[in-house]
């Protein structure tokens, strides 16, 4: 795999998953680092976005302590880990300012991703949003930056009430309408639960392609939410979650109990290695 894709391939990739948010419904699976984006290659899926928490737990951190550049490299290494497009979980775009946001996505397209998400998180707990209008002239700045570029990036705005605390779905279909307004492509609000939110930002948003985070076992399947009208299918850090579970589960068990049982479901060796010798 070539980890240095030419600009050519570059752009190939990146109207590759436009097209993708055209028509349809697509998975969006989250790998955390090499490996498990060629895995996910390996199984087919037409595209990838990176994780923050996933990414976060494999360097010993916590999901939102990276520092940019260790962000940004890691896009880089995602970028040229496989053929596909890859989305960049950018979080808050690492500034609370407008300027900030701008200059930083600069930098994020600079890495060859094909889409960048936009958080209206602070990271502050006493205040975990934005205010509207700063949310907004972070999303137009983004967008600014994008269309200075030259280059066919997707800007995704992320209303994140679910996951801050305050699950207000009228309050997040203001906001996701504003990012529309202000230039994302696809809008995402992580953390709905019931198909009738779901079906509620789809129609409030159209005709934009909404993404939808299912990070959990769910009686929701691919082909029931393409019928609600979703775009896109992300699961988050829950790969990544599902990996850290099964190594838990088995250190846990040699060292409470000195058993090796936590090795049965372990994936062989040799098709391991087949996988990274191709």
């Amino acid at each position: 795999m070539n980890p240095n894709p030419t600009p050519t391939q570059i752009r190939a990739r990146r109207a590759a998953f436009r097209q993708l948010h055209a028509f349809g419904c697509f998975a969006l699976p989250n790998p955390w680092d090499r490996g498990s984006a060629r895995y996910l290659a390996g199984l087919g899926f037409p595209a990838l976005a990176t994780t923050s928490s996933g990414c976060a737990w494999s360097q010993g951190h916590a999901d939102g302590a990276l520092p940019l550049d260790a962000v940004l490299a890691h896009l880089r290494e995602m970028v040229g880990a496989t053929e596909l497009p890859v989305n960049a979980d950018f979080e808050h775009g690492f500034a609370k300012d407008a300027e900030g946001v701008g200059r930083n996505v600069r930098r994020a397209i600079e890495t060859g991703v094909a889409g960048v998400s936009i958080e209206d998180s602070t990271g502050d707990a006493a205040a975990p949003l934005f205010a509207l209008d700063v949310a907004v002239e972070r999303l137009r700045a983004a967008r600014a930056a994008i269309d200075a570029s030259g280059e066919d990036v997707l800007l995704i705005g992320r209303a994140e009430n679910f996951f801050a605390g305050r699950p207000d779905l009228d309050d997040a279909i203001a906001c996701l309408r504003a990012y529309a307004a202000a230039g994302a492509d696809c809008l995402y609000a992580p953390g709905l639960a019931t198909e009738e939110q779901i079906a509620a930002v789809v129609a409030a948003v159209a005709p934009k392609p909404v993404n939808v985070l299912v990070g959990f076992a769910s009686p929701l399947t691919m082909a029931r939410l393409a019928a609600l009208g979703v775009r896109r299918v992300s699961v988050g850090g829950a790969l990544a979650r599902a990996a850290w579970g099964g190594f838990m589960r088995a250190a846990r068990t040699l060292a409470e109990q000195g058993r090796f049982d936590g090795f049965a479901d372990a994936a062989p060796g040799r098709e391991l290695n087949d996988l990274f010798k191709a």
